[in-house]
């Protein structure tokens, strides 16, 4: 029998002064997310740090990011967000754990949106002035449940195996959510996060079943880059295809960067996200002429942030280059101290190898 699941409804955040709006759910496309893995709080006293925040910023938003979270421990590191979100248009989210004034100080400022997990913050009534000072901003929240934090009475059920771990999950995030609700406040996402792919896509499920609120999905301490993008690529793919996730975020133990490439080629992959520059390239052989691999490495990431819809092949040798990535729109491939560029599987021009990178760009910049 097939599943059924609610069509979430959409929750915007950003939009005040320079901050860009976006769209979560509804009909809006799915969105990525990834998270700052230093701290900031030296930036509100730094403009030589702030500076080089932003320029790293606009890297993430040129390779597909949408949505930037910032860990917020201390007023320090608040009043340094506030700063950051004055002088980028992509909205931030202040990630907060345990004391609700610090998302009251975010919010003096243009933050965009407020993370949190209601069940540390506190009694209800910290929870009512986050949500009035968001009503006031107009930021949004997002609800972060994981396994880690289930209410105490879930946890036994779980224990006891009354109850799966994915059902305690969905049950508290629906309780998080009632609150909200009595509060009239609709503006917040929900993510329910576990560290296997299973409790995940369970929980997900399960929510999406009962309720039109907006996911954020993830899977949370996913492990180093090949484990993370594996369970990541695993959970999004069934998740996304069952019309579930209007914003994801993989959780890597590596660079943010990697996170937000990794989370690209899921949407790429399972159609929920189109054009931009799709890279081919050869794993490499005995047969290997050129190096695929570190030509790979100095052109990914501006390949990536490229506003072109292009397919770029980079093959090891000219005995199968051309012809495996005849589709390509431009390709290079080299064998000894030669290499070629083609197009559409012609081979259009002769080089040294030593010329690759010269030749690479003028070509790439004609198209």
């Amino acid at each position: 029998m097939d599943k059924k699941f609610f069509k979430p409804r959409t929750v915007f955040l950003g939009g005040s002064r320079n901050v860009k709006r976006i769209g979560i759910g509804g009909d809006e496309p799915v969105s990525i997310q990834t998270m700052w893995k230093a701290g900031i709080t030296d930036i509100c006293e730094n403009d030589t740090a702030l500076k080089e925040l932003l320029l790293k910023i606009n890297d993430l938003k040129s390779l597909g990011c949408d949505i930037l979270r910032f860990a917020v421990p201390d007023m320090k590191s608040a009043s340094s967000l506030v700063k950051i979100q004055e002088h980028t248009e992509m909205p931030l989210v202040a990630d907060i754990h345990f004391d609700y004034r610090l998302a009251l100080e975010c919010l003096k400022g243009n933050v965009a949106a407020i993370r949190i997990n209601p069940g540390n913050i506190g009694s209800r009534d910290r929870v009512e002035k986050v949500v009035s000072a968001c009503r006031e901003k107009g930021a949004a929240i997002r609800i972060g449940v994981n396994s880690g934090s289930l209410p105490k009475d879930l946890a036994e059920k779980v224990e006891k195996n009354e109850i799966s771990r994915a059902e305690a999950l969905a049950e508290t995030a629906a309780r998080e959510c009632s609150v909200f609700e009595e509060l009239k406040f609709d503006q917040y996402v929900v993510s329910m996060k576990a560290s296997s792919v299973l409790e995940t896509i369970e929980a997900n499920e399960a929510f999406a079943a009962k309720y039109n609120i907006p996911l954020h999905i993830g899977v949370t301490e996913a492990g180093p880059l090949i484990t993370g993008i594996v369970k990541s690529t695993m959970a999004f793919t069934q998740l996304l295809n069952e019309g579930i996730g209007s914003t994801i975020r993989v959780s890597l133990s590596s660079s943010p960067e990697n996170e937000v490439i990794t989370g690209r080629e899921i949407l790429h992959e399972t159609g929920k996200r189109k054009g931009g520059v799709t890279i081919v390239s050869c794993p490499r052989c005995g047969r290997e002429g050129f190096d695929v691999h570190n030509f790979v490495n100095r052109w990914q990431t501006r390949l990536l942030g490229m506003n072109k819809e292009i397919t770029v092949a980079v093959m090891g040798c000219v005995v199968n280059g051309p012809g495996e990535g005849k589709h390509a729109d431009i390709g290079i491939a080299g064998a000894g101290d030669k290499a070629i560029i083609f197009k559409k599987g012609e081979i259009i021009r002769t080089i040294k190898a030593e010329d690759a990178d010269k030749v690479f760009e003028e070509e790439l910049n004609s198209l």
